[in-house]
């Protein structure tokens, strides 16, 4: 099984202002297809070869960290394009009350997210999640780290705090990147990762 480079699932050009169609493409043609590339050579040959990725997170975690990295890092930016939409959404539902109920307001959480997202040192990744009691919280991975492969946590929505992810539309000002981000939450997204209750599995 080959590990597959997923496609964007808009344009390239479809964040801009926010995040441009250069940022875009050297950020998904260049970073992921690299991460995707590197994992399809390390497992060639071996009991992985036929897994999917959510399987090589899993089995490689603690015990070997390049091919964990690698894959983890596959997985993240997957759902880190969901992540994002080109028009504005706004919560709803069972997800709205979700937000309401565990942040006070919208405008609350993503006070919160942001601050996360900005705050965080080095590379890593800000998350909005829901725990096992359906409460939701914001957290932060650091590096390769990932929400992915079972944990306590379900995933809902990440922003991308690595460098690539916004140093050529804006420099060293990782906090203009991460308003803009904020401005362009996949609240759908989110909402079905809360109604199926477990990970987003990346496509194969």
């Amino acid at each position: 099984m080959t590990i597959a480079l997923m496609p964007l699932p808009y344009a390239y050009d479809a964040l801009a202002p926010a995040i441009s169609a250069d940022t875009m493409t050297t950020h998904h043609d260049k970073h992921h297809k690299a991460y995707v590339d590197k994992v399809n050579a390390a497992v060639t040959g071996t009991p992985h070869d036929a897994e999917p990725i959510e399987a090589i997170i899993a089995a490689s975690r603690g015990s070997d960290a390049k091919l964990f990295n690698n894959a983890a890092q596959v997985w993240n930016h997957g759902f880190y394009w969901l992540s994002l939409a080109p028009a504005p959404q706004s919560p709803s539902g069972d997800l709205a009350a979700a937000i309401d109920a565990s942040f006070g307001s919208l405008d609350a959480l993503k006070k919160e997210l942001g601050a996360k997202a900005e705050g965080h040192f080095g590379s890593g990744w800000a998350w909005l999640a829901a725990g096992a009691d359906g409460k939701l919280q914001v957290t932060e991975t650091h590096d390769g780290e990932t929400l992915a492969g079972g944990g306590t946590l379900n995933p809902l929505l990440t922003i991308d705090v690595w460098e690539h992810a916004y140093y050529i539309d804006r420099k060293n000002e990782r906090p203009k990147y991460v308003a803009a981000a904020l401005d362009h939450l996949a609240w759908d997204f989110a909402a079905e990762n809360l109604a199926r209750g477990s990970a987003w599995i990346y496509p194969a």
